[in-house]
């Protein structure tokens, strides 16, 4: 009989879930919509079908499950497990979800984390961060989520709330967050944040490229308007990056989310930016890699079954 363990990485839009051997290998995956609308006691009750959805699969695939591991966007009390801060795209959240709360569901140990802190752990396991003990991961979506990876585990900080590094202040009076501060990092490194600088420009009297995808296709094909907008949104990326570097000094940088699909056209601007704003000795030195995230939708899954594993 293998070995291996459940990770579900919970969003704003889907439950996506899967069953990871004790190599990391994903010997199953299953997604849902999250319904995240219809509020706390239902996603915990469409959570719940999904568990034991997963454990009956488990059984048939005939691998022993030793624990469940969760990611969950918000900020997670590491000593409890307990979710004790919600975004808008999990109304409600707050207070709902627990380690313990998940141990009764399974009857299986469980640990529950930040989506991010997954994501990154993801990519430490199998993903692009296997060749360094220690980097720092953001993912760039509808915000901009982060983790610290040192000696392969996530750095927590006193509660488990590190990490948010989208709300780092980078604008003083800047764009209002729904964090409550204003000039924060995701508000001009994001998608969204994308979006709303191409809305901007097109009230302005640019083109309307319509989706970030187009404005790229414009841009490999030279269209200027649409290449001011992304070298302008690769600085603000490189902001945010630059203060990472300087302040952790780590061996690697890795970037994921969809918009990294995005390849060379743009890493190719993000690091020459982040070369520019960093201290001299970084420039003086061997260049810190700054690399895109390679496991895609599975990072989280991955990632929150290797929380069960170091839980040991």
């Amino acid at each position: 009989m293998r070995r291996g363990s459940i990770g579900i990485d919970i969003g704003g839009t889907n439950i996506k879930a899967g069953i990871a051997l004790d190599n990391g290998e994903l010997c199953y995956t299953d997604r849902m919509p999250t319904e995240a609308a219809s509020g706390s006691s239902s996603l915990l009750s469409r959570l719940q079908e999904m568990i034991r959805s997963l454990i009956a699969k488990a059984e048939e695939l005939d691998v022993q499950l030793l624990g469940v591991g969760v990611g969950t966007a918000g900020q997670v009390q590491h000593s409890t497990g307990r979710v004790t801060g919600a975004t808008g795209n999990l109304p409600g959240w707050a207070d709902a979800l627990s380690a313990e709360w998940v141990r009764q569901v399974s009857g299986l140990p469980a640990v529950v984390d930040n989506d991010v802190n997954a994501a990154a752990l993801g990519e430490a396991w199998t993903g692009a961060g296997q060749a360094w003990n220690d980097f720092v991961c953001i993912t760039l979506g509808t915000g901009v989520g982060g983790c610290v990876i040192l000696n392969k585990q996530p750095f927590r900080g006193r509660d488990g709330y590190a990490g948010e590094v989208g709300h780092q202040v980078i604008v003083h009076g800047g764009v209002s967050c729904n964090c409550g501060n204003a000039g924060c990092y995701e508000q001009y490194a994001s998608v969204t944040a994308l979006i709303r600088q191409m809305k901007t420009a097109a009230e302005q009297g640019g083109p309307d490229f319509g989706t970030p995808e187009l404005l790229f296709e414009a841009a490999r094909q030279g269209d200027a308007a649409a290449l001011e907008i992304i070298d302008n949104y690769s600085e603000f990326i490189a902001v945010g990056l630059a203060n990472l570097l300087n302040i952790f000094n780590p061996s690697a940088m890795i970037i994921g989310g969809a918009i990294t699909a995005q390849g060379e056209f743009l890493f190719d601007r993000i690091r020459s930016a982040v070369n520019n704003k960093v201290m001299q000795v970084y420039r003086d030195s061997e260049t810190v890699p700054i690399v895109p995230a390679q496991l895609g939708d599975h990072a989280g899954i991955v990632g929150a079954a290797r929380l069960v594993y170091l839980q040991g």
